[in-house]
């Protein structure tokens, strides 16, 4: 039997939080199952469960050929009570959306999520996610959970880092280049606004973006201890 594949999405930013006028990012994951009518849960962890979050995911989602739904951790004792596990691996889309990366994985270790994630992966339902939801698939990222840009570690299915909002959140990346550079960090990508990063498996297969004009770039410390930066020009979908 055929492995399933391992799908992750990981995008620098934009979706239906940071630009619900154009849906290509959104249209481009429902995609990425192969099914007509995919089933994908929104996990808005990181923002507290934010009910602006859940609602523009809706409203993005409710009037296309998917089953939306989404689980609040936050509220779990109005569920009546669930499975964590069979809500997540019945889905073919998990989304993570933006928030605190700190604080969720916090969240998601005490309810054993982490774990249900790496299952779901592995079982090919496709992970997908912006900001904190895309670094959180990565060994590290650089958070501003506490409004001071920090390098931070995630739940590393894939062996390299992520910095996010590489074009608008300026002092962002020079924390992350420093933490590549001291091998604080593995090498990996940053991702502006709009670029999303398709990985089948631990290879980067596509790089796609919602926006002209924007970038992600791979970052690598090489064996001299030097940075090495290479732009990588996403395709316009």
């Amino acid at each position: 039997m055929e492995a399933p594949r391992r799908t992750i999405f990981a995008m620098g930013g934009g979706g239906f939080t940071m630009e619900p006028e154009n849906p290509a990012l959104d249209e481009f994951i429902l995609r990425l199952p192969g099914k007509a009518v995919p089933r994908i849960l929104l996990l808005p962890t990181a923002s507290g469960d934010a009910e602006k979050q859940v609602s523009a995911f809706n409203a993005t989602y409710a009037d296309r050929p998917c089953v939306a739904t989404s689980l609040s951790l936050f509220r779990l004792g109005e569920s009546g009570g669930i499975s964590l596990r069979d809500l997540v691996l019945c889905q073919d889309v998990v989304y993570v959306g933006g928030g605190s990366m700190r604080s969720m994985l916090a969240i998601w270790r005490e309810y054993g999520l982490d774990a249900i994630l790496r299952e779901a992966w592995e079982r090919g339902i496709v992970l997908a996610g912006l900001s904190a939801g895309a670094m959180c698939w990565f060994a590290g990222g650089v958070t501003k959970s506490t409004g001071v840009p920090r390098p931070v570690e995630g739940l590393g299915l894939l062996p390299w880092s992520l910095s996010v909002h590489a074009d608008n959140d300026r002092d962002r990346l020079p924390v992350y280049e420093g933490a590549v550079a001291a091998d604080v960090l593995p090498g990996g990508w940053a991702a502006d606004d709009g670029v999303g990063l398709l990985f089948g498996g631990e290879r980067l297969e596509r790089v796609v973006t919602s926006r002209p004009g924007t970038r992600a770039v791979r970052v690598e410390r090489t064996a001299e201890g030097a940075l090495l930066r290479t732009p990588i020009i996403p395709v316009l979908l």
